[in-house]
């Protein structure tokens, strides 16, 4: 049943009423059309996630003989990171862990799907995709877990994959709600949402470049249906530059800090790979050239980590390497299925 669920859910895909089958967690709320035909909701409602108890999982018991040693420093600038996790049940719930001890805090508990998106540029929110009865839908709460709102509000349709822009405002996603997968943005509540490409094939995955002027994202247009590439484009949806070619079937773009670099899954000869790419297309490297199947790799915000899921180990687990692809380490060491990591912003003083 867990390896079901887990299947099911991996891609999250476009093709997110996969792992639907449970009873719903959050209500979703309705939508209104706004002056310029573009639909638009109420600004996020509170919903009912229940947040398990946090409680901490030491990775080690020190001993107040030894001598102290020198604090260590986070995993890539940042004291935390969350991922997607079954190992308190059937169901993926969101966890964190402290990148400095290893120790792993429960954020929700529920009766479905809950996968974690990644945290606001302050590091105060953290977005994620929740999972009801027939759809799914795009969910903001606070990092600790508190005060969950359904952003999405569409109880027909299905939402999902969320990106923060850079300055915090708005919200890139993906929705099917005019039939096919096609890329949208809303500001930060809920609001005001606009689609961005127009295309009968299937478009996904938005994320933000660092300077907020562009989104890369996946589409199968100009392919078979269901072979993904790799494609740039402007906000407004205009100037769409396709990035990589062939019958490989790509995932997951996500941008290096300064801008310079996408790091993105990809299954060229049937075992998906990390790969990094440079934002015109070129110098295509494989960070990870390993058997065991690669998803959902991760930028640390100093630049000098990725994380990634990986099943090399037997289950997913959450791995990291240098952006080089050398020194792959397992982060998780869970016989539960690990996935799907978000790092933590840098928050000065404080990380």
């Amino acid at each position: 049943m867990v390896e079901r669920h887990v299947a099911a859910c991996i891609t999250l895909l476009i093709f997110i009423t996969a792992c639907t089958t449970a009873s719903p967690t959050l209500m979703p709320t309705g939508q209104t059309i706004n002056d310029a035909g573009n639909p638009t909701h109420e600004q996020g409602t509170a919903v009912s996630l229940p947040t398990h108890e946090a409680t901490a999982i030491p990775s080690e018991v020190v001993n107040p003989t030894q001598v102290p040693s020198p604090t260590p420093l986070p995993l890539g600038g940042s004291g935390a990171l969350v991922f997607g996790s079954n190992r308190d049940g059937d169901y993926i719930n969101i966890y964190m862990m402290n990148t400095v001890d290893r120790s792993v805090t429960r954020l929700t508990m529920g009766d479905s799907n809950t996968f974690p998106g990644p945290f606001s540029p302050s590091g105060g929110q953290l977005l994620f995709t929740g999972f009801g009865l027939t759809n799914s839908f795009i969910g903001l709460m606070n990092a600790d877990g508190t005060d969950p709102v359904d952003l999405s509000g569409r109880p027909n349709t299905d939402d999902g994959f969320p990106a923060w822009s850079p300055d915090g405002q708005q919200i890139a996603f993906t929705s099917r709600m005019d039939g096919n997968n096609e890329i949208y943005i809303m500001d930060a509540d809920g609001t005001n949402v606009i689609r961005i490409t127009n295309n009968p094939a299937d478009d996904f995955a938005p994320a933000w470049s660092p300077d907020g002027t562009q989104l890369a994202f996946v589409s199968d247009r100009d392919n078979p249906v269901g072979v993904n590439n790799l494609y740039l484009m402007s906000m407004d949806g205009s100037q769409v530059t396709r990035l990589t070619d062939g019958d490989e079937i790509d995932y997951g773009p996500v941008w290096s800090p300064d801008g310079k670099f996408i790091a993105f899954r990809a299954d060229i000869d049937g075992n998906g790979d990390i790969y990094r790419i440079n934002p015109d297309g070129s110098s295509r490297v494989n960070l990870t050239n390993n058997p065991g199947s690669d998803w959902a790799p991760a930028w640390s915000p100093d630049g000098n980590l990725i994380a990634f899921q990986t099943k090399r180990d037997g289950n997913w687990e959450i791995y990291i390497m240098h952006t080089d692809g050398s020194v792959p380490t397992n982060l998780t060491q869970d016989p539960a299925d690990d996935q799907m990591p978000y790092w933590k912003p840098i928050i000065p003083g404080i990380n």
